[in-house]
């Protein structure tokens, strides 16, 4: 075996337990900083694997191939330009001697050096063999830089064994560094790397020595009682919540098995019980307060989505294994059975206020200094959902009645203990105080979409105050100059607008995007800028529609050609995008596209022309001199009436196919005519028909986005 062979790696710090919120993100960015580290100083092979490791107790990174040493390198480097090397007569001048002491090569001959040009002039160039770093330096430079930049939430200071003050995100136990069976001498933290970690804070017994770096987690699970791996830990949990579960659906968020994944390093799930008395408070309640305060996993009897109800029974994730687990599951019970006696405390409580009591009560309540209180802001959302509900053919009363009840149940003790169920208490308390199940539901569902991929409002009602209530937010946080900048969007004005849009858009709505603005903007009295900004806020929405439209699989040029139109109507987009996709596949479509292209430069040109700023709005058909001018004139007129039909039936697909046939006239008219002639009555008369021509092929899209 070469002394240089490729051998596993490992290493691994030894915590005090970590913030487990963090514990993801710092493990991949331990074992990501390790690799990066390593890579750059020539240390992994190109098909060298990393494995991240990350317990509650420990960050680690194992690698299946690491070499002892880097390979030398030969490094060709400028020395000096010839110009400033020698001096006027040839001889080496002062500055070279100076600068090969700099580079470690004093003393180094004229003709050892290399002359040749760097591209502008001629320089010295020095090739030599730089040796490659062994591992141990290479580690601890890895170490060092990865070590520096872990996105710690919260740094601490603790003090070592020695005395000195250390800063990490926690204590720091122990530095393992083994490559193949071998200790590598680096240290961190004030710790110098050995071979021994520990396992299970109660199921292991004693310090593990680690004969090599491979057999790291199998020592791990099989003498210290830990998984080391966080994927695989998660993977086991997952498999035994669903185990546990039977037949029924376990409640399983991603963030709440990160958190549990973070939280145990040899994890054993238990079944519990709650009376089910309990079941009588809404089920959101009983299972965000399992969620959130006891890290619980609820069972239903199928998935949430599919209206699952509530079972009285819980599986907790311990990090303890024993084969009488009684007290564990007896405790846990009688935690979570105050926490459920809380939320029916809560919900009791409440009922004995209706929502419209409530809704005086939100003049206390402020939703931004500029622009008022919730009761304010509340009937803005009336007035403009009475407004929007008109233009859908919706009943008014019922859209103004939800507005009037949505953000009431701010108010309550529920929504004041679990943010997160605002909405959610508002329909069951709305269906308890008797209102109608459309305003009931709005009172949820106007949050809708709460998140990229959440469903749309379902019901009408809920749809119109969804729009009332983003749009407002939009128009009156964008009107106090508070719109996002960068990354920041404290206000969520970024997630409000692709909401509005892909309401309309997948309703879809026959609204006129802009009018809608206007209407938002009319609902308030003061406080905000004058209108000129509703333009920014328009654009704003065509830029999250641009990335919901990529995502959607269209191409750049497609959604330029609709875009750079400023359609008023978002519920045709798609629409309009299928018609530019069907006509980019004719024959005819880059002729066309090339042509459409021009004639907007020309138009363009003779606009900025004052000879030509007397453009007749109408074609002068005794002015047509030409064959093919003429030939154009009649196709424009021929195609003109069967276009207007198919965009009045929004066949855009039918009417681009029917702008198609120009594609021989247009060839022949660029081909024949003079455009610009000398005659002042022609070129205007010929500037008129293309302009016809020009508005006739841009009547779906902007088809010259589509010329390479």
């Amino acid at each position: 075996m070469s002394h240089n062979t490729p051998l596993p790696l490992l290493v691994e710090l030894f915590t005090e337990e970590l913030p487990p919120k963090a514990l993801a993100r710092l493990g991949d960015a331990f074992a990501q900083g390790i690799e990066r580290g390593l890579k750059e100083r020539g240390l992994l092979p190109p098909e060298a694997l990393a494995t991240p490791f990350a317990t509650p107790r420990r960050l680690a990174v194992g690698f299946d191939a690491v070499l002892g040493k880097a390979p030398d390198t030969a490094i060709r480097a400028k020395v000096l330009p010839v110009s400033v090397a020698l001096d006027k007569d040839g001889n080496p001048a002062p500055p070279l001697a100076k600068k090969l002491a700099a580079m470690g090569f004093a003393d180094l001959p004229l003709d050892a050096l290399e002359r040749a040009s760097d591209g502008k002039a001629e320089a010295f160039f020095y090739t030599y063999t730089a040796p490659g770093l062994a591992l141990a330096e290479a580690l601890q430079a890895a170490l060092d830089e990865t070590l520096g930049k872990l996105p710690i939430p919260k740094v601490m200071n603790y003090q070592r064994p020695d005395g000195k003050s250390v800063q990490f995100v926690r204590p720091v136990h122990a530095l393992v560094a083994l490559h193949g069976s071998q200790i590598v001498p680096v240290t961190a933290l004030g710790l110098a790397a050995g071979n021994t970690t520990l396992g299970h804070r109660f199921l292991s017994h004693g310090p593990i020595s680690l004969d090599a770096a491979q057999n790291y987690a199998g020592l791990l699970a099989e003498q210290g009682k830990v998984i080391a791996s966080y994927a695989e830990r998660k993977a086991t949990i997952r498999r035994e919540l669903l185990a546990k579960a039977g037949g029924d659906h376990v409640v399983m968020p991603e963030a709440l098995l990160d958190e549990v994944c973070a939280l145990v390093e040899w994890p054993v799930v238990y079944e519990c019980h709650f009376e089910a008395a309990f079941l009588e408070v809404p089920q959101e309640c009983l299972i965000l307060t399992m969620q959130t305060n006891q890290k619980y996993f609820a069972v239903t009897d199928r998935p949430l989505e599919q209206g699952g109800r509530l079972r009285n029974r819980f599986l907790i994730v311990s990090n303890i294994a024993t084969a009488t687990p009684q007290h564990i599951v007896e405790g846990n019970e009688r935690v979570v059975r105050p926490r459920l006696a809380d939320a029916r405390f809560f919900f009791a409580q409440d009922q004995k206020k209706t929502l419209a009591q409530r809704v005086p009560q939100l003049a206390q309540v402020v939703y931004h200094n500029k622009l008022g209180t919730q009761l304010e802001r509340t009937r803005r959302l009336e007035k403009l959902a009475g407004a929007i509900a008109a233009d859908l053919g919706a009943d008014p009363s019922q859209c103004e009645r939800a507005a009037h009840l949505c953000k009431a149940d701010l108010l309550t003790d529920m929504v004041g203990e679990f943010p997160e169920l605002q909405g959610t208490m508002g329909t069951y308390y709305a269906r308890h105080d008797g209102e109608s199940e459309e305003v009931a539901l709005a009172c949820s569902e106007h949050y809708q979409p709460r998140f990229a991929g959440d469903n749309l409002p379902a019901s009408l009602t809920g749809t119109v105050v969804a729009l009332a209530d983003k749009l407002e937010t939009l128009v009156g946080i964008w009107g106090i100059g508070l719109h996002p900048t960068g990354e920041k969007d404290p206000f969520a004005l970024r997630r409000h607008a692709l909401g509005v849009l892909r309401i309309l858009i997948e309703k879809p709505l026959p609204l006129s995007l802009p009018a809608l603005l206007d209407a938002a903007y009319a609902q308030f009295t003061g406080g905000v800028k004058a209108p000129d900004y509703l333009a920014d806020v328009y654009q704003f929405l065509l830029d999250r529609l641009r990335g919901y439209l990529k995502d959607k699989g269209y191409s750049a040029n497609e959604i330029e050609a609709v875009l750079s139109q400023n359609p008023a109507r978002m519920d045709d987009v798609l629409m309009r995008l299928e018609a530019v996709r069907a006509f980019s596949a004719l024959p005819e479509a880059e002729a066309l596209a090339a042509a459409n292209k021009r004639i907007g430069n020309i138009l363009r040109k003779a606009g900025e022309d004052r000879e030509s700023s007397g453009i007749a709005s109408i074609v002068t058909p005794a002015l047509l001199k030409e064959d093919a001018e003429r030939a154009l004139a009649a196709d424009v007129a021929r195609v003109a009436p069967v276009v207007s039909e198919r965009l009045t039936e929004r066949a855009y697909g039918d009417a681009l196919a029917a702008l198609a046939q120009l594609r021989t006239a247009v060839d022949a008219f660029f081909n024949d005519v003079m455009v610009m002639a000398d005659d002042m009555a022609l070129r205007n008369n010929r500037l008129a028909l293309l302009a016809q021509l020009h508005a006739q092929m841009n009547c779906v899209a902007d088809i010259s986005k589509l010329a390479a």
